[in-house]
């Protein structure tokens, strides 16, 4: 019997995947690898690089999704089948063999797993497929996030298609709706382009009864299939209705119309006349003429009538896809109408999705999960609760660091936390996906002195004076008013519902309502709370609270007594001493509005906001905060410690398949905090230059101020390190005009996606080819082109110090594919272009050889060797050279970095303010990470910096008495000597930035019993 639950389920696992009691402890990766897998680098190309990886130092590769997707999908988040492996990407076989592969090489695998969302519309998502058929009363109703019973009384009991290019009318009348019929399997389906939308098997019969004296009189009235096609024809509309969802006659339906649509092909095998009898009618329908019509009359309006009558008879309704944003009925995933919420929450759901990797699991193929867009699921620590079970979990795990490591499985999630929110650490995982972390050491090398001159810059330069805080709720309001309207309407009929149940708070109005809930969601200051089962955290609490209050200030209303109302609900408090109904619909609704505000809050802030706000743009990214204008030293040291201490397993990110640009972009863009004069200047001299390139769009210069300020950062961030020739030039411009058509119409400003602006992207267009022209005439280029380059050392130095942080900090570092060398991605698709794994390889093989023989005089190590790699560090062997080194130290002292203490190392001299240093220590070893930050305002904004000992003067990092005492072994150049100071002297041992950076511009070193390596060895 089919089990079926409405509302926030509860209970155990589903019996099909009882706890298992054997022990099991999560591998926790040293370092991991990001691979975009698609039909161009398939698990087969994955395989081949494995040796590879596994020689760069990765201990985990780390894969996009790879379950079944829609077919030519390029990232794999619109998975139609949880059980079946994507045939684009590679055979289940295929997964095997590269599982293998990796342990072969002593390596694991974690998988990037979907749960918040599956792919729909089109004809290969079999349970939506169901839905479409069978409406409330399909096996797979309650697998998708739809409300049956919307206050539009034309979608009671049905699910909203919009995926029609036109008006229905429209796209009826031009004959683009067909009905088909499938003789082999039985069924009838309605056909849209690539959709196929199944027709209701209990309206089967009156398809099969059309004409149905013209058949007699073929076959013969006794004829035994015209009498058995009769008796089908009856059974068809016997079966259970649509709206009966009793689990018995769902079953009973399920049954029975299979058995029938075998029936129906059967006879159309055995009796070509009933076929073509079918065939007949199908036609009629489409508007075709039938036997006794005649050909040549006029279409009198009437031709489709009967096809428009089947279509409102089924359990959709198709609509113009404009249509989505007000009356939508299922939750989507963001605003893709292509991409329906499961409802994981349900066991059933739980079980029949997770059933292939959990079982990759049990076989040990597969060692970690990343989980996709937490924030959408209804209650996240109940999942990650059942996850872990299902994997093994024994009762009580994970509150702890020590606990963590207990967990079965290794567990990380995509969640973007806003400032000052902290990650609930009764979860059992083992962090996020490390977003936050990336943002942090991006800050470390934003010149926080500069936010204000860089803040009157952008306003000078563009006339806006707007601040973040309103550009964020005026983008919200509009997400939620053209994008996210009919999930909105759907929270305010529940909410009405509720209120309606109570003589206090029946007055309130569905208007009313949904006007209030709209402003506490623009004002929603986090992505989500967490109640959930009448529990609400202080944190949430506190976060609900400044919504409503910020909410009720900004709102016109005449009664704003309704966001009192409305805090009670989100809260819980108003379900008090209520009946059981009343407090499940209270905490069914404050744990659905939950699901709401972390889509209306990306597509805002990161898919509105950050392409509205230039004023410096390596801070717009994901997980982000524009408004926080670099860290200190200080700051990030508190920072690192509290991960330590809290989550010392997360994982650390640098560039993503979600970054808005890579983080070598973003530590280009950086460096231009630090000369904001000459910044100025040069914005003011390229304005002049390129006025003359702009074309006037509705009596505006395009493209705007705001959207030339973008430009200019975008090109300073991806500018080629060498020259480029004519070939090169012209894809360069080709990837900006592209990257800046996704831009202006994220922002939402001149054009959209829904609304192309068709004349001021062609004016945008026209402006970067001006700029990029190739020639001797383009003063722009010859101006901009020198001096981007000049100043790349010092965004490439930015770029190398990050990604040391990144290795050694506490955390699981992970490199986006390519990210070894430098790479300067913009967003997708742009970052999701061809790795050169085959150049990679070679170079790594080359780099080896340097480090091959024992190293020369202690005071000189490998350091002569390396002054090539660090004159031409523009080719990006200098980054390889550093990352292979790091991750080979990191396994061989890899509990250091993965339980050592964090220990913030002080820096005093001329240049303290330029250098961050650290000590990750357990035990007797110890490493130290030294980095320098901010070089350029360091050297005076010039754009070449001072040569030998005399860059950094008595610049110096202090050791502690638990570091003192002891040789330390520079992994990096082979260098060993003693700390200056200490004993005797009167000053603390210190380890001075003349001689540390003196062959390479950042160190690694490690003291202990075992740090000096014999020859051959790193």
């Amino acid at each position: 019997m089919l089990r079926r639950e409405r509302g926030p389920a509860a209970g155990a696992l589903p019996e099909s995947r009882p706890p298992r009691s054997a022990a099991r402890a999560a591998q926790i990766p040293r370092a991991t690898y990001r691979l975009q897998l698609n039909r161009d680098f398939t698990l087969a190309q994955a395989t081949a690089i494995v040796p590879y990886l596994a020689e760069l130092g990765i201990s985990h590769c780390y894969l996009s999704p790879c379950l079944k997707a829609r077919p030519g999908s390029t990232h794999g988040y619109d998975i139609v089948d949880y059980n079946a492996f994507n045939p684009e990407i590679g055979t289940a076989g295929e997964f095997r063999h590269f599982a293998a592969t990796l342990r072969d090489h002593g390596m694991g695998l974690i998988l990037d797993f979907v749960p918040n969302h599956m792919g729909v519309m089109g004809a290969d998502n079999a349970w939506w497929l169901d839905v479409l058929e069978n409406g409330p009363a399909a096996a797979h109703a309650d697998y998708f996030d739809i409300d049956w019973q919307p206050l539009n009384p034309e979608l009671q009991g049905k699910v909203l298609l919009p995926i029609l290019g036109e008006h229905y009318g429209t796209v009826l009348g031009r004959g683009e709706l067909s009905l088909a019929f499938d003789a082999g399997r039985g069924e009838f389906s309605l056909h849209y382009y690539a959709h196929r939308l199944p027709i209701d098997p209990a309206g089967y019969g009156r398809i099969i009864a059309d004409r149905f004296d013209l058949l007699g009189a073929t076959l013969g009235a006794g004829d035994e299939s015209l009498l058995e096609l009769q008796s089908l024809a009856t059974a068809f509309g016997h079966l259970p209705e649509r709206g009966d969802t009793r689990p018995e006659r769902i079953a009973e339906r399920q049954r029975d119309k299979e058995v029938h649509k075998r029936h129906l092909a059967a006879l159309c095998s055995a009796a070509p006349a009933i076929a073509a009898h079918l065939a007949a009618n199908v036609a009629a329908l489409n508007g075709g003429a039938g036997p006794d019509d005649d050909a040549a009359a006029p279409d009198n309006g009437e031709r489709f009538d009967a096809l428009h009558a089947l279509i409102k008879a089924q359990a959709y309704r198709l609509a113009y896809w404009r249509v989505a944003a007000d009356e939508i009925n299922y939750r989507r995933f963001f605003d893709q109408n292509d991409l329906a919420a499961v409802c994981m929450e349900n066991p059933e759901v739980f079980a029949d999705c997770h059933r292939l990797v959990l079982s990759l699991v049990d076989e040990g193929l597969v060692q970690g999960l990343r989980i996709d867009h937490a924030d959408g699921l209804y209650d996240p620590a109940r999942y990650f609760r059942h996850l872990q079970a299902a994997a093994g979990a024994r009762e009580g795990t994970g509150a702890t660091p020590r606990r963590r490591r207990q967990l079965p499985l290794y567990l990380v999630i995509e969640k973007i936390l806003a400032e000052g929110e902290r990650l609930a650490e009764e979860w059992p995982i083992h962090g996020d996906t490390g977003y936050r972390f990336a943002n942090q050491v991006n800050g470390l090398f934003v010149d926080a002195a500069a936010e204000q001159r860089m803040s009157r810059i952008y306003a000078e330069f563009t006339g806006r004076r707007t601040e973040f805080d309103e550009l964020v709720h005026d983008a919200k309001k509009l997400i939620i008013r053209w994008s996210l309207q009919g999930e909105l309407n759907v929270l305010a009929s529940q909410l009405s519902r509720i209120a309606a149940a109570s003589r206090h708070t029946c007055d309130f109005t569905l208007n009313g309502l949904r006007a209030a809930l709209a402003e506490v969601v623009a004002c929603f200051p986090v992505y989500r709370s967490y109640f959930a089962a009448g529990q609400l955290g202080t944190q949430d609490r506190r976060l609900i609270e400044r919504a409503v209050a910020v909410a009720k200030r900004r709102s016109p209303a005449a009664d704003i007594s309704v966001f009192d109302f409305v805090r009670a609900v989100l809260s819980g408090d108003i379900a008090g001493d209520g009946s059981d109904a009343y407090r499940q619909r209270v905490w069914t609704f404050a744990m659905k509005f939950q699901q709401y505000t972390a889509p209306v809050m990306a597509k805002g802030m990161e898919d509105t906001g950050f392409y509205r706000y230039h004023r410096l743009v390596s801070l717009n990214d994901v997980g982000g905060d524009p408004r926080r204008f670099g860290i200190t030293v200080a700051a990030f040291h508190a920072l690192s410690r509290a991960r330590a201490q809290r989550w010392p397993y997360t994982m650390l990110a640098a560039s993503t398949h979600d970054s808005k640009r890579s983080a070598d972009v973003r530590a280009r863009i950086d460096v231009l905090s630090e000369i904001p004069a000459a910044w100025k200047v040069a914005l003011n001299r390229w304005r002049r230059l390129n006025r003359s390139k702009k074309r006037v769009v509705e009596g505006q210069p395009a493209p705007s101020r705001n959207d030339e300020y973008l430009i200019y950062q975008t090109l300073f961030g991806t500018w080629p390190l060498h020259e480029m020739s004519d070939a090169a030039l012209a894809d360069y411009r080709q990837r900006i005009g592209c990257y800046l058509l996704k831009a202006v119409r994220e922002a939402k400003e001149q054009s959209s996606w829904i609304n192309i602006n068709d004349e001021y992207e062609a004016a945008l267009s026209a402006f970067v080819d001006g700029l990029l022209a190739p020639g001797a005439n383009n003063l722009f280029l010859a101006d901009f082109g020198p001096a981007a380059r000049r100043l790349a050392h010092f965004g490439l130095l930015n770029g190398l110090a990050q990604t040391l942080v990144r290795l050694t900090s506490p955390g699981v570092p992970d490199i986006y594919q390519g990210d070894e060398l430098w790479q300067f991605n913009l967003v997708d698709p742009d970052n999701r272009r061809p790795v050169d794994f085959a150049w990679r390889e070679r170079w790594l093989a080359e780099l080896r050889e340097l480090r091959s023989a024992r190293p020369g005089a202690p005071a000189a190590g490998w350091g002569p060797a390396l002054r090539e790699l660090a004159a031409e560090m523009a080719d990006g062997r200098l980054k390889l050279y550093m990352i292979w080194c790091t991750l080979q130290w990191r396994r061989r002292w890899s509990e250091v970095f993965r339980d050592g203490d964090y220990l913030p190392l002080p820096a005093g001299g001329r240049d303290a303010a330029h250098v961050c240093a650290y000590a990750r220590r357990l035990g007797e070893r110890a490493v130290i990470t030294v980095v320098p930050r901010l070089d350029l305002k360091r050297q005076g904004g010039r754009g070449t910096a001072p040569e030998g000992r005399a860059a950094w003067g008595d610049t110096r990092i202090e050791l502690p008495s638990p570091l003192a005492g002891q040789p330390w072994f520079n992994v990096l150049t082979g260098q060993v000597w003693r700390p200056a100071g200490g004993a005797g002297s009167g000053a603390p041992e210190a380890l001075a930035l003349d001689r540390l950076l003196e062959y390479f511009p950042v160190a690694l070193l490690a003291s202990g019993p075992d740090a000096l390596p014999e020859a051959g060895e790193i």
